[in-house]
């Protein structure tokens, strides 16, 4: 296998591997669930933040605690746990770290698509052996969901609502008799205590492919909501974007709060259709403008200052960036986007004065 450092993504199990031994350690007397590593406080500890034997747990999910809790006790029972809300309000984040925490495994995914066919919830088959021997064990491909249950741990749905309605519908039985039926080998694969999902859907795409009623009945719904304020919004992003920087090894300092700031209060201003002092009403642009974009935004806007520029972030890095996150539909957009630099972001001062410049070049 590959160092760790030449990955570009790590799982959470293996980014956060120092902190789940710390609470392993710490949790030797407590009771865990079956086919759990942690107690549920631990893993309550590890999505939050604090400190365990000396080391400093990292807070993964900024936002109501309770929610939290809710999640994990939601894992305890025989129900599975849907995770909705608008783009970039961190459900697949909260849905891989409850996943490490809980049985470090994060890795059986379906990632749900408009091509995500029942096959890839259930099994399919190896068709060279499946002809040459016929049906068998050896011919047999699991999916995430099947692993999941013969091993007893957590398997994770991505944008469920994405897939169509008899994909979703093969989830049912899953989840109802807790078996996976394997005809062609007169076979049932029973569910191992611990085994359970963590499915994700997106409002954005409500209507796409709504899910049934019969299948929204098996999951406990737990909504997360964007962040509730600026503050908050700025915490989220500083951390991410200090955590990006760091696995991506980008050349560029740090941005300052008061350029997270100004790209906050963007994002949010647009998303909200107002100011942040209400005074003002605001057209939306079409696209999702979301925390995920904006940290998004800023690690884009580091890698041009690191790559092409002196290492700091400029307004016309940031420009840049806002051009592309913003104007989506180009007609629309660009009224839109053209509206709020020169009633909003004009009006600023001189604070703002170098980004509304570089923003409106960009926007000619």
């Amino acid at each position: 296998m590959n160092n760790t450092t030449d990955i570009l993504r790590l799982p959470a199990e293996i980014l956060y591997k120092d902190e789940l031994e710390a609470l392993k350690s710490e949790d030797l007397n407590e009771t865990k669930p079956i086919g759990w590593q942690l107690s549920p406080k631990a893993v309550f500890k590890f999505i939050t933040g604090g400190t365990s034997k000396g080391l400093t747990i990292t807070p993964k999910y900024i936002g109501h605690n309770r929610l939290v809790e809710i999640a994990i006790a939601t894992l305890l029972t025989d129900r599975s746990l849907l995770l909705i809300g608008e783009p970039g309000t961190a459900k697949s984040w909260l849905s891989e770290n409850l996943s490490a925490a809980i049985c470090s495994d994060s890795a059986k995914v379906i990632q749900g698509t408009a091509g995500t066919s029942e096959e890839h919830v259930r099994y399919s088959w190896n068709y060279a052996m499946l002809i040459a021997n016929g049906p068998s064990n050896e011919a047999l491909i699991k999916s995430p969901i099947y692993r999941a249950m013969e091993t007893g741990s957590m398997a994770r749905f991505e944008e469920i609502s994405r897939c169509a309605s008899e994909v979703q519908d093969a989830l049912i039985s899953i989840l109802s008799e807790k078996t996976i039926a394997i005809p062609e080998l007169s076979r049932e694969i029973p569910a191992q205590r611990g085994f359970s999902i963590i499915a994700t859907a997106n409002t954005r795409d409500r209507g796409v492919n709504d899910m049934s009623s019969a299948l929204k009945r098996r999951f406990n719904t737990i909504v997360l909501p964007a962040p509730a304020n600026l503050e908050t919004e700025i915490s989220i992003v500083t951390k991410r974007v200090a955590e990006i920087s760091n696995n991506y090894q980008l050349k560029a300092a740090l941005p300052t709060n008061q350029v997270i700031e100004k790209i906050v209060t963007i994002f949010r201003e647009l998303r909200q259709g107002q100011t942040l002092d209400e005074k003002q009403k605001l057209k939306a642009p079409t696209g999702v403008i979301s925390t995920a974009e904006a940290i998004s935004l800023i690690t884009n806007s580091m890698a041009l200052a690191g790559s092409f520029g002196n290492g700091s972030i400029t307004d016309e890095d940031l420009a840049a960036g806002l051009q592309g996150a913003i104007i989506k539909d180009e007609e629309k957009d660009k009224i839109v986007w053209k509206e709020y630099l020169e009633n909003v972001m004009k009006k600023r001062g001189a604070e703002w004065r170098g980004l509304y410049n570089s923003c409106s070049d960009m926007n000619k």
